[in-house]
């Protein structure tokens, strides 16, 4: 019943900043953003619960910020001084578990492709 349809990836310069937008049909009460580089482990990087509490994964922690508009149905991932490691497609998730943990999520987009340059 979940739909998710990620969409503001692009290729910027290490040290820029970049916004993600996930539109949301149906409800979950946890949601998250996830990435996957080539030849790697999908992982976490934010997730949000309905109440608006936040979980981010160290790696990202102080430049990765999640937030969500309810009346517009829409998740967002702002990006800030963004590393050539944060290159990665980007997926946007819903779940039933509150983790970072992929394997909790049960509805997943197409992915945005995110690539940061040196």
């Amino acid at each position: 019943q979940v739909q998710l349809v990620e969409s503001g990836g692009g290729s910027v310069q290490a040290g820029g900043s970049l916004r993600l937008s996930c539109a949301v049909s149906g409800y979950s009460s946890y949601m998250g953003w996830f990435r996957q580089a080539p030849g790697k482990e999908r992982e976490g990087v934010v997730a949000i619960a309905s109440d608006g509490t936040t979980r981010t994964a160290d790696s990202v922690k102080g430049r990765f910020t999640i937030s969500k508009d309810n009346a517009k149905n829409t998740l967002y991932l702002q990006m800030n001084s963004l590393k050539p490691e944060d290159t990665a497609m980007y997926y946007c998730a819903a779940g039933w578990l509150f983790t970072l943990t992929p394997k909790y999520y049960n509805y997943w987009g197409q992915g945005t492709q995110v690539t940061v340059s040196s």
